[in-house]
């Protein structure tokens, strides 16, 4: 069966528009030792319907007790923080009673046809065998993509419209 070069073309770009389509924002990489320090970056492949991405607001799961963003030029970042109910012993020898809530970064804008990675670094939590959940906003000129869906027990993440990224907790090794 021969395939003219108008049917490859054609079967090439159904092929690229599903793969944009079904793309979401990831977390890499998405498996880490509870309890120790992590850099993880936020992958954002697409905008919004073909439309720039001009924000990323990234929620920061209950654990995680230190964070710091990736500054990134051309781009203004903003830090919430929220107070913990206790206090909370920290590193050498500090005490923690607020944490970073959510992280923003604003400006761009960063075209639909081109990728970008917005980075943490943290303290995970040591829980292992757990799951971390950072819901992400992504902001488009115009549009918005909530990747927050968090599977219920026994639900399959794949299932999901716009699933939350997440950090796979592993033991620390022996």
């Amino acid at each position: 069966m021969k395939i003219g070069a108008r049917g490859l073309l054609a079967a090439t770009a159904l092929a690229a528009g599903s793969a944009a389509a079904s793309a979401h924002v990831t977390v890499q990489p998405n498996e880490a030792v509870a309890g120790s320090y992590f850099q993880l970056a936020f992958v954002v492949p697409h905008g919004c319907d073909a439309k720039a991405t001009v924000a990323l607001r990234v929620k920061v799961p209950d654990g995680v007790t230190s964070v710091k963003p990736q500054m990134k030029p051309g781009w203004n970042v903003e830090i919430k923080t929220r107070k913990l109910d206790a206090p909370q012993p920290g590193q050498h020898g500090k005490t923690i009673s607020e944490v970073v809530d959510e992280v923003s970064w604003r400006g761009g804008p960063l075209p639909d046809n081109l990728y970008d990675t917005f980075g943490l670094m943290m303290k995970l939590p040591d829980t292992p065998g757990g799951n971390l959940y950072f819901p992400v906003v992504q902001e488009c000129e115009p549009g918005v993509h909530r990747w927050i869906e968090i599977p219920a027990t026994g639900q399959n993440r794949d299932d999901l419209r716009e699933p939350a990224p997440l950090v796979r907790l592993k033991p620390k090794s022996p």
